[in-house]
């Protein structure tokens, strides 16, 4: 394995009996998970090539039992890796030998919804779509929409700020989330915005959105909802070549249109995804675009019309637009569907950069040549209408070196990202994938300065530790940094 994780405290493992009965005296019996059958279901996640065995798992149902537990864990420097559904592609729930898991998954309830305010305060582990489902009688929705979004939790999502295909015209999850009740790792409560959309002092809000479980455990969450639109429709756009649908995406936000979504998939994809979806993709496309728009019926034709006009200056070779609900359903299906449809045929790992729009036909040209020389096969993905890229590179976990080559090809795709003035991560998170190329995207005083924040909240490095910044750079950081007292 090429990621490599810092040596576990022979003492903590020593204590772990000792730990474990402290845990047990501070939570209900069915809350501790102590035995190694159970301890497996949580020693990975989906970034599942890597694993580690935790000490224990913890699975509180109150914000009183988190409170107890980080306490605990802070007074006896036990290192806690916060879960949520453990569906990160980066490995930001993978833990360690002597760290306990945290998880959120039975603080799992609606606790109230606002419609006239249009909010609602949710449990962190409640999963992302269930928010949808108990506001959609009345006509709202919740907007972020992950490709996992059926079994990701809040928590996971205010963790990696994640976003989806729709976020080209709603944004991420920290456009959509006012305020939390947080844990911090001495045990400490604290309520960070509300149902207001703004608060004097910093904001610490979106500080915590991202943060990777780094700075607290979210128990609580208070998100906007939204009014659904009238209609929503969906259209198939294939291209006879990667350039052309690149060049058509640069163009069509050139142009000022902000559709819903706009989502790429190349010809392996599209195949791949057909497959198991038999959503109609056009087979003989070497690209294609699904981009969605919404409105009234006349504000959605007038919309596809000028997309459609665009789209033939680039020689679009095929142009369906759904014509009913199951129509469109399905076309969704098929692209929320590639990493099971993938996962069928082969072992993956994802990538997850960010580029200018406007770089797309060349960042799209050069992955081909990367992959290409190595020999390896690659399905790419990508909220086009953001530059939000996300190449699957395919390999065989059963051959020496397999993943390692992934690996190398994968940190090659990062670094062109960042060349063409992108970022390493647009909604996966650093987690452990990437946290080594961190340095690609920041200086030395950069990430200085971000983990002396991180440090204000977690002195100790007990929080998500060998997460997000470079092993190396944070052992420096606490041998020359002093960390100021929170006393």
């Amino acid at each position: 394995m090429s990621i490599p994780f810092p040596q576990p405290d022979e003492t903590i493992l020593s204590r772990r009996h000792e730990i474990l009965a402290a845990l047990a005296a501070l939570v209900p019996a069915n809350t501790l998970l102590a035995s190694e059958e159970a301890r497996r279901a949580f020693e990975t996640d989906a970034l599942a090539a890597y694993r580690k065995m935790p000490l224990a798992v913890v699975l509180p149902s109150s914000t009183e039992e988190v409170s107890a537990i980080l306490r605990f864990c802070h007074e006896n420097s036990v290192k806690v890796v916060p879960r949520g559904a453990g569906t990160s592609l980066a490995g930001g729930a993978i833990p360690q030998e002597d760290a306990i898991v945290l998880g959120v998954s039975k603080l799992s309830r609606v606790l109230d919804v606002d419609f006239q305010n249009r909010t609602a305060r949710v449990q962190a582990g409640v999963t992302n779509l269930t928010i949808s489902q108990a506001v959609a009688h009345e006509g709202f929705f919740y907007a972020p929409d992950p490709s996992s979004q059926l079994a990701c939790t809040i928590a996971g999502n205010i963790g990696m700020n994640s976003g989806g295909p729709h976020c080209l015209k709603y944004g991420v999850t920290t456009n959509h989330l006012l305020g939390v009740t947080a844990v911090l790792l001495d045990g400490t409560v604290v309520e960070i915005g509300g149902q207001h959309l703004d608060s004097p002092g910093y904001d610490l809000l979106a500080l915590i959105c991202g943060s990777e479980g780094q700075l607290a455990v979210v128990t609580e969450a208070t998100v906007r909802i939204l009014r659904a639109a009238e209609n929503a429709r969906p259209a198939l756009i294939g291209f006879d070549s990667v350039d052309a649908a690149g060049s058509c995406v640069a163009a069509i936000i050139a142009a000022g249109i902000i559709p819903v979504a706009m989502e790429y998939m190349d010809r392996d994809a599209i195949r791949i995804c057909e497959d198991f979806a038999h959503a109609g993709y056009p087979l003989d496309a070497q690209a294609l675009l699904i981009v969605e728009v919404e409105g009234s019926e006349d504000e959605i034709q007038a919309a596809l019309n000028r997309i459609a006009a665009i789209a033939s200056r680039f020689g679009a070779t095929t142009l369906r637009v759904a014509e009913t609900d199951a129509e469109a359903v399905a076309i969704w299906k098929g692209r929320k569907s590639i990493g099971g449809a993938t996962g069928r045929i082969a072992d993956y790992i994802v990538m997850d950069g960010t580029i200018p729009t406007g770089q797309l036909p060349f960042v799209l040209d050069r992955m081909g040549e990367i992959t290409r020389k190595a020999g390896l096969k690659v399905v790419t993905v990508l909220h086009a209408g953001d530059g939000n890229m996300h190449p699957m590179l395919m390999f065989d976990i059963g051959k020496p070196g397999e993943l390692e080559k992934a690996e190398a090809v994968g940190e090659e795709i990062l670094r062109l990202c960042v060349d063409v003035g992108g970022c390493i991560t647009g909604e996966h998170g650093v987690g452990i994938e990437k946290r080594e190329l961190m340095k690609i995207q920041f200086s030395d005083a950069d990430l200085q300065q971000q983990m002396r924040v991180r440090a204000v909240f977690d002195p100790l490095w007990l929080m998500n530790p060998a997460k997000v910044y470079p092993l190396e750079g944070r052992l420096i950081f606490s041998h020359q940094v002093r960390v100021p007292s929170r006393a």
